[in-house]
């Protein structure tokens, strides 16, 4: 029942019933070591039919009653989010998902357990860390780069001056990695995009300082309005949010963006987040240093979505800073809503359909703090432990919900960019 909590997007039923097979299975090993400790307690109960087949009626009403509050909180939300609504289909699939997913696990876990039996836990649980520690070293960073390195043929070299990446550009087009190639392309050809990824400079120093310099090339200390974007974790900076820019501006601006990280936001949340602030405070800075010497320099903003935000944040160590500082800045989607205290021309923008916001450790003992969240759609009341478990989930498909919903921002990105 607990799988079937209300959560805060339209959930695949595949992904419901992954969901459920593992909170069973979780449920049926929690039962399996209890019954062991308090086996007089189980044999008691073992020898009152009644009782179990009043306790197995109970469980039966339950999950039928949850499958149809279920039903009907998807529907409420796929209706707000313009979403088909679930059917016989989905809830047939998600039972028969569930049932097979939990049996394939079940025996798993039986056949490790068996296996740990033979051998000693001692000696599997030094084979569980042989064979998981390439994985971690060598696995998943290897897959980071193929992915950050991977080549986009839908993707051209841009031919503008104003572009990084381009013939006159100080940084080749192989350099910008897949993220930054992205950011580069498209946009009038006015508009000055500058990026310096991971392989564009050694470190967020220099990659910092060859940003300014190649912003100078480009032109963009000319035009009235700079913006420097953080981007995500994997280097992304949102499509959405650079014609925001456009829409503003038109092409009297220059954006540019310093990459951290290759991983997910996610795995950069857990294992370098830091990286985040320490590369927006050195593009900042460096920009801000430079503009300074100046006779007409541009006005500064700052953006962030996601990690990006969080990594924005830290450029200033309070709102009297942050107002003498830039112009204004615009954070979208903050992880878990914190930050520090934002200055006076400060926009953010927070679904309250977004997991990423919702999501902290402090969800399971307390609701989460959406002051100033825009409620995109319809909001569950929080439940101990059932919230946590199901923003949880929502994290997995945040970006795959509707334009406007979830973790997915809008041109209000940038049209809400607030002015001096």
């Amino acid at each position: 029942m607990l799988s079937l909590a209300p959560g805060l997007l339209p959930r695949a039923a595949a992904a419901q019933a992954v969901l459920t097979s593992l909170l069973v299975v979780a449920l049926l090993g929690v039962a399996h070591i209890t019954r062991r400790l308090r086996r007089p307690a189980a044999d008691r109960f073992a020898g009152a039919p009644a009782l179990r087949h009043l306790v197995l009626a109970a469980a039966v009403a339950g999950v039928v009653a949850s499958v149809v509050h279920a039903a009907s909180w998807q529907n409420t939300l796929r209706d707000a989010m313009g979403v088909a609504r679930t059917g016989p289909q989905y809830w047939s699939f998600w039972a028969a998902g569930s049932l097979v997913l939990t049996i394939v696990l079940v025996a798993a876990g039986t056949g490790a357990g068996r296996l740990l039996r033979r051998i000693g836990w001692s000696r599997g649980l030094v084979m569980a860390v042989i064979a998981t520690l390439p994985v971690a070293f060598f696995g998943i960073p290897g897959i980071a780069a193929a992915s950050g390195g991977a080549a986009d043929s839908g993707l051209v070299q841009p031919v503008a001056t104003t572009r990084s990446g381009s013939a006159d550009s100080l940084m080749s087009w192989a350099s910008l990695g897949l993220e930054g190639q992205r950011f580069v392309t498209n946009g009038p050809a006015g508009a000055v995009r500058v990026y310096a990824g991971l392989q564009s400079a050694p470190d967020p120093a220099a990659r910092a300082e060859l940003a300014v310099r190649e912003l100078d090339r480009a032109g963009g200390f000319d035009r009235s309005h700079l913006v420097v974007a953080v981007p995500t974790g994997s280097g992304w900076v949102d499509g959405r949010a650079l014609r925001g820019f456009e829409d503003r501006f038109g092409a009297d601006f220059a954006v540019a963006a310093l990459q951290y990280s290759q991983l997910p936001s996610w795995a950069t949340f857990v294992v370098g987040r830091d990286s985040a602030a320490v590369s927006a405070r050195a593009l900042f800075s460096a920009v801000e240093e430079h503009a300074a010497t100046l006779p007409d320099p541009p006005r500064l903003y700052l953006y962030g979505q996601s990690l990006g935000a969080l990594g924005g944040s830290a450029v200033f160590a309070g709102a009297a800073e942050q107002n003498r500082r830039a112009c204004s800045v615009l954070w979208s989607g903050m992880p878990g809503g914190g930050g520090r205290e934002p200055g006076a021309r400060t926009t953010v923008l927070a679904n309250t359909s977004d997991p990423v916001v919702h999501w902290s450790p402090e969800l399971l003992w307390r609701p989460p703090d959406l002051t100033g969240a825009r409620r995109d759609a319809p909001t569950p009341g929080w439940l101990p432990v059932a919230s946590f478990v199901q923003t949880t989930a929502d994290l997995l498909g945040s970006l795959a919900a509707p334009p406007g919903h979830g973790h997915r921002y809008d041109v209000d990105q940038g049209t809400a960019l607030p002015g001096c």
